[in-house]
C-alpha cells in the first residue's frame, strides 16, 4: 500500500478523496486539525476521509470541517472479506482487498454506518471485514472507488488477470450504478502501480468506467515520512533497522 504524503504541489480544485487520519490506528499520522489547515492552505474546497474498516473519527471530521468551511467527504475504505465474513482461516485473513465508499447522501452515510457497524461486531477477523453480500444489501447513497494496490480489481491485474479484472470491474458498476464506481488511479512511483494504472487505462478504455486520480495520503507533508514509518514499526512490531 502506498503511504505517501498529502499535499505534494496538489493542482487547482484538486479535492483528496483517500485520506487516512489519525483514526487509521498505528497506520493513520494525519491529525485532522493539520488537515484542515493544510487544506485551506491550498485553496480546496472538500476533503475525505477513507480510514481503514473504520467511521471512528467521522464525527469529529464532519465538526472541524465545517468549523474550518470546508466540505466534509465522508467514508471509508473497507477490508472486503475473499469469501464471507463467517469465514475465519489463515485463508480468510490474507486475502482480504480493499475497496473504498465515499457517502454521497445521508442515505450513504446510514450504508456506511451499517457496513462499518457489522464489520467490527460479526466481520472481526484481524481486521473489520465486509463480504459481498453484506455490501450488495447497503449500496444505498454510496460511491465506490476501486482502492490502492490492495484492491479486488488491481490485484486481478497484477496477476495478468485481465479477464478477471474486467469481470470484477463491470461487477462493481452493475453493484453501485453507473456514475457511481471509479477505477482509482494513482502516482506512488511504485512499479505494480505503473502496471496496475495502465490496467487500469485499458479498462476505462474498454468499458467505459470513469478514473479518478487519489493519492492513498497516509501522512500530510513529506517531511513526515520518516514519523510515519516509525509509527508502521509499532505496528507491525518491527524497527527502523529491519530492511524488510
Amino acid at each position: 500500500m502506498s503511504t505517501t504524503d498529502a499535499v505534494s504541489s496538489p493542482p487547482q480544485e484538486f479535492v483528496h478523496l483517500h485520506v487516512h487520519t489519525q483514526y487509521s490506528l498505528l497506520d493513520g499520522a494525519i491529525r485532522l486539525s493539520d488537515l484542515f489547515q493544510q487544506a485551506r492552505n491550498f485553496g480546496m474546497p472538500a476533503v475525505a476521509i477513507t480510514d481503514h474498516g473504520t467511521m471512528f473519527g467521522a464525527l469529529d471530521f464532519y465538526q472541524q470541517a465545517r468549523k474550518a468551511e470546508i466540505k466534509p467527504i465522508i467514508g471509508c475504505e473497507c477490508y472486503l472479506a475473499p469469501r464471507t465474513i463467517i469465514d475465519k482461516t489463515p485463508q480468510d485473513h490474507k486475502g482480504n482487498r480493499h475497496l473504498v465508499l465515499l457517502a454521497r447522501n445521508m442515505d450513504g452515510y446510514r450504508s456506511l454506518c451499517q457496513l462499518a457497524s457489522v464489520a467490527q461486531l460479526e466481520g472481526f477477523y484481524y481486521k473489520p471485514r465486509i463480504d459481498k453480500a453484506l455490501l450488495e444489501a447497503n449500496t444505498a447513497g454510496l460511491i465506490a472507488l476501486s482502492a490502492c494496490l490492495k484492491g479486488e480489481v488491481a490485484q486481478w491485474i497484477l496477476a495478468g488477470k485481465m479477464d478477471e479484472a474486467e469481470r470484477s470491474a463491470l461487477y462493481y458498476q452493475n453493484l453501485f450504478g453507473e456514475g457511481n464506481f471509479y477505477l482509482e488511479v494513482q502516482n506512488n512511483g511504485l512499479e505494480p502501480q505503473e502496471r496496475v494504472n495502465a490496467g487500469l487505462l485499458e479498462l476505462h478504455h474498454k468499458l467505459g468506467i470513469p478514473l479518478v486520480a487519489t493519492n492513498d495520503c497516509h501522512y500530510l507533508r513529506q517531511e513526515d515520512a520518516r514519523a510515519h514509518e516509525v509509527l508502521l514499526c509499532v505496528q507491525t512490531g518491527k524497527t527502523i533497522h529491519d530492511t524488510d
